[in-house]
């Protein structure tokens, strides 16, 4: 079994936001919106209009003239910044051809890397100047606004749906506002704010043409139309899009925008939109679409209300709000020993998380736990050693506090137990604030949820922190994986899933697709976690019930029980309970299989008289999911000899050294 070494990530910038299109399930979930309306509530509070600074003091972060900082960071890091300006000081800014935007609908590739690279220049040249302050930057930076300006479309092919023209081809009179659209223009307005002074000595032109387009590509459409789905106006439930892009438009009006009035104005369109996103979530806080994706939800929501906070002098406060509160929460509450956090539907089976939002919620909601983990996961991933990554006002704003980020107590997050009565999630471990032993996250819910995938009642199952029962993931996103065509795709599928086909059938997605009497229970010995699947399934699955249940016994074993009740059994077909692993597995003897991982080893017992085990090895080529599973992945196919109206099977893992924890 290969040992692998991951690279921590904070949230990614623009070339990674390929992998995290969100945009599937948006309207379709069962959850429904509740009008708390908290940011509209507090806005109206505090009556915004007084409250708020319309010029630009709120911004207290270093800006380019403040050389005793840019001078003061450690040589390492100043270094880094030139070296990587230096880079792009003879770049050939590309030319964005039509085919580029063709290839989507052409071949369904959506990673377009001709956009992703200009971004890092501009990033990369803005930085540098800010550290360098000699102006040998600005000439390449000024091309690469003039090179912007020029440009048809900040966004990507993929999301030019809303546009009348629909995909392929941006229309220039139909501007559409995505996630890379969020991007460009929140790093372009920092360009603006920062260099405008030392782009009007070389000509005016400059800050007037990229004010200008930043307007006419974003904020204007922005804030004139209520019609992009993720804004929430038109009904459904925004997901992840919601406060990303908020996030950038609001960094954007604050910095931009001139008159008082507008930017009230723009704010509060703001503020009504993520009211949009916080009314569909549930009370518990729990993120469907997985932690990897809470990086682009939670996450930026913390940043939309922290950058409020500014422009109120801390009057808008909603951190008290039990909702805020849960959604903080959720994130470390399912890490089972980063970077290995639970990812159920699309997530990531790692996430290097963002240690500075992390360490920063936590502080905002006075949890401890929550602040040392986000210290923890900076250490984790070498904070301060490096040049932060993200877009420019991140990189700024982390090294502007770069002291408190580093001289933060760090701990891990390992709770002993979790569970989301809302979502249907929850789980636990051997022992509270150790990663050692056992630990499993389960699932309820509906097969409708945001990056669904037909999975209800999987489960994960992880040993001293290492992968043994896995979610597989999802691969590369194409064109394909945001289609009717969705279900298709192999790792959609429940029969991937540790979970049951029934009578030949696998799940059907649909929010009508759902569990029934899920149950959780946790005390010092046990935690148990239960829920009826039949629901998840069409006719032709006959079931009445299928109870999937996982018990931990805590330092002893973990369990998954099947209890079921069949209104029929079709002849010729498969009634099997799956369980999907990254560990070599093997047959010790009938009734009991060896689960070979990294640095542990399972054995698993069944009932070889109910049940007879079929091992599938898998080989994983697509290049996502080979992060994670460069060895491929095992299915074991418990299959029931004599199915019966009525039955059921049990397994139960325990390590092959007993081991005290």
């Amino acid at each position: 079994m290969k040992t692998l070494t991951f690279k921590l990530r904070a949230l990614p910038a623009l070339i990674f936001i390929i992998y995290l299109f969100s945009g599937f399930a948006v309207g379709k979930t069962e959850l429904k919106p509740k009008e708390r309306n908290i940011l509209a509530n507090e806005a109206k509070a505090i009556d915004l209009q007084k409250t708020m600074i319309t010029d630009n003091s709120w911004n207290k972060m270093p800006g380019y003239k403040d050389r005793q900082f840019w001078e003061s960071l450690p040589d390492n890091i100043r270094k880094e910044y030139i070296s990587k300006a230096e880079e792009y000081l003879n770049y050939s800014w590309p030319v964005v051809k039509a085919t580029d935007y063709l290839e989507f609908i052409r071949s369904g590739d959506r990673r377009q890397q001709v956009y992703s690279a200009c971004s890092n220049a501009v990033i990369s040249l803005v930085m540098g100047e800010l550290v360098e302050g000699k102006g040998r930057f600005i000439d390449q930076l000024i091309n690469g606004v003039w090179y912007y300006s020029e440009q048809t479309w900040w966004g990507w092919s993929a999301h030019l749906s809303p546009q009348k023209a629909g995909t392929g081809l941006p229309d220039i009179n139909d501007p559409i506002v995505d996630l890379g659209v969020g991007e460009v223009t929140s790093n372009l307005s920092w360009t603006y704010y920062l260099f405008k002074e030392q782009f009007d000595k070389v000509h005016p032109l400059i800050s007037q043409r990229l004010k200008q387009e930043i307007y006419r590509k974003a904020l204007t459409p922005y804030f004139e139309r209520d019609d992009f789905g993720y804004m929430g106006f038109r009904g459904g439930r925004p997901n992840n899009w919601n406060p990303w892009v908020n996030y950038n438009m609001l960094t954007s009006y604050l910095l931009m925008e001139t008159d008082p009035a507008k930017k009230v104005a723009q704010v509060q369109k703001i503020l009504n939109s993520l009211d949009k996103f916080l009314n569909g979530y549930s009370d518990d806080g729990g993120c469907d679409e997985g932690p990897s994706y809470w990086g682009a939800a939670g996450a930026l929501l913390y940043e939309n209300l922290e950058l409020m906070m500014h422009v109120t002098k801390g009057e808008f406060n909603v951190f008290d709000d039990p909702l805020i509160q849960n959604i903080g929460k959720y994130f470390y509450k399912v890490n089972i020993h980063a970077p290995y956090f639970i990812n159920f539907a699309d997530a990531d089976a790692t996430t290097g998380g963002n240690g500075s939002i992390v360490l920063r919620y936590g502080k905002a909601i006075s949890d401890p736990v929550m602040e040392k983990f986000g210290a923890y996961l900076l250490k984790l991933g070498k904070f301060g050693e490096r040049a932060p990554g993200g877009k420019i006002g991140d990189q700024i704003r982390n090294l502007a506090i770069r002291d408190i980020l580093l001289n933060t107590e760090g701990k891990e997050a390992l709770v002993a137990d979790f569970w989301f009565p809302d979502t249907e999630v929850g789980g636990g471990r051997d022992k509270q604030d150790s990663y050692m032993g056992f630990f499993f996250g389960a699932k309820g819910g509906f097969n409708a949820e945001s990056h669904n995938h037909n999975d209800i009642g999987t489960c994960v199952m992880y040993y001293d922190g290492k992968p043994c029962l896995i979610d597989i993931g999802r691969e590369e996103y194409v064109a394909k994986t945001f289609s009717s065509r969705r279900y298709e795709i192999w790792t959609m599928q429940s029969g991937w899933h540790t979970g049951a086909i029934i009578n030949g059938a696998d799940q059907k997605e649909g929010a009508q697709y759902k569990a029934k009497n899920t149950t959780f229970s946790a005390n010092e010995k046990s935690v148990v976690f239960s829920t009826d699947i039949a629901g998840a399934y069409m006719e032709n699955a006959k079931v009445k019930s299928w109870v999937r249940t996982y018990t931990l016994n805590r330092g002893k074993n973990f369990v998954i029980s099947d209890k079921f009740q069949l209104s029929e059994i079709v002849p010729n077909t498969l009634t099997s309970s799956n369980i999907i692993t990254y560990c070599k597995v093997s047959e010790v003897k009938p009734g009991v299989l060896k689960f070979e991982g990294d640095g542990f080893i399972l054995n698993m017992t069944y009932n070889a008289r109910v049940v007879k085990a079929v091992i599938e090895l898998k080989e994983v080529t697509d290049r996502s999911l080979r992060r994670y599973w460069p060895d491929g992945i095992t299915r074991v196919k418990l299959e029931f000899i004599n199915p019966s109206l009525k039955g059921g099977q049990e397994v139960t893992f325990t390590p092959e050294k007993s081991k005290v924890n």
